[in-house]
């Protein structure tokens, strides 16, 4: 909800400020903050009053009609908020997020078709919008359709490389499934883009605990890492043959990560360090890079070359393994904050022109 809250007052005082208002408008603003205060304590009915006094007092504005739907989707009564939605629905300002509320609201009311519908009309509007394919795959992995939800997922990155949302859900179906490495990849940008909350640190688990289980040392001294069954080539009449790519996973990442476990004997944190050091390294040396750029890499190379990728591998495994980084922590502490305040200003670039998603490791690139 605070999320929400924040958003309508940032575009209601930008909306106040930056443009001649009548006393009406001005006075709707009023009311629209002070229903900000009621919906942040939770009175939702008398935030959803003064909503409807705002709206009256100015018509045009669709923030009103949409935090109204907003406020009855809170309060369960989704039919009203479908009424309200559909009403603005073809308003010139509609965006994403009110396609995304419609749905929402039609799947809690029982109406999981209707909201398909929903979703699957707004994307041809918002072809761009991570925002709606998460929605549309999150509907096929409450079905236990896991491949078509990925698809949707995947097809978000694609689409919006810096809305985060479905990094998470793709990582967390491949981290669940035989092809845990492209798991590991997705995973790791998600935590690059969505810093410091709870599915960040659920995330670090994740990934550490991943590597724990998928490496195995065995007592003569011999080690495997299992992270890709795939190892299928698909040919065809039509295929371009001299530029089929080897499968990622069993072809690069397996291969590079059995070299850089060499070594050692145990999986922690310490461990993991030096053997994410190998990997990155390795990757880079042997010119991976060249075929199958990957923009994760691509910044930990970065994060390495600035001289901090030891406290990088610390954050982003560390609540898989907290007492070891307590431990470390409490030795490297000038190391750590100097890498906070670097990491803070120097953030991972995704763009049109650099983002990673699977479907690009299918051919390797024209030279």
């Amino acid at each position: 909800m605070r999320k929400i809250i924040i958003l309508l007052l940032i575009v209601l005082t930008i909306s106040v400020s930056s443009y001649g208002q009548t006393d009406q408008q001005t006075k709707a603003y009023e009311l629209g903050m002070k229903a900000i205060e009621e919906m942040d304590a939770g009175n939702i009915k008398k935030a959803i009053k003064l909503l409807e006094q705002a709206r009256a007092l100015d018509p045009e504005n669709i923030i009103y009609p949409y935090e109204i739907s907003y406020g009855h989707y809170l309060d369960k009564n989704y039919k009203v908020a479908i009424k309200t939605l559909k009403e603005i629905i073809n308003h010139p300002q509609a965006n994403a997020r009110i396609h995304q509320m419609l749905g929402n609201s039609y799947d809690m009311d029982g109406k999981p078709d209707k909201a398909v519908e929903t979703y699957e009309s707004a994307l041809k509007i918002f072809p761009t919008s991570g925002l709606l394919y998460l929605e549309r795959g999150t509907m096929e992995l409450k079905k236990g359709e896991y491949d078509k939800a990925l698809k949707y997922y995947e097809k978000g990155i694609q689409a919006e490389p810096m809305f985060p949302s479905n990094y998470y859900f793709a990582a967390k179906i491949f981290l669940n499934s035989a092809e845990k490495g492209w798991g590991m990849i997705y995973g790791e940008i998600f935590m690059n883009l969505e810093r410091n909350s709870e599915r960040t640190a659920e995330m670090s688990k994740i990934l550490y605990n991943t590597y724990q289980n998928q490496i195995q040392f065995s007592s003569d001294a011999s080690y495997s890492v299992n992270f890709s069954k795939y190892n299928l080539i698909s040919i065809s009449s039509s295929s371009d043959q001299d530029n089929l790519k080897l499968p990622f996973g069993i072809g690069i990442y397996e291969p590079v990560l059995l070299l850089s476990i060499v070594g050692e004997n145990n999986i922690d944190i310490s461990s993991l360090n030096r053997i994410r050091t190998k990997f990155l390294n390795t990757y880079y040396r042997k010119k991976h890079n060249e075929d199958y750029p990957n923009i994760l890499f691509r910044y930990q190379r970065q994060i390495n070359e600035a001289g901090y990728y030891e406290a990088y591998n610390h954050w982003i495994l560390m609540k898989g393994d907290e007492q070891s980084f307590t431990t470390w922590h409490e030795v490297n502490k000038d190391k750590w904050d100097s890498f906070i305040t670097w990491f803070t200003v120097n953030l991972m670039k995704i763009g049109d022109t650099n983002k990673f998603y699977r479907d690009q490791y299918s051919r390797r690139p024209k030279r």
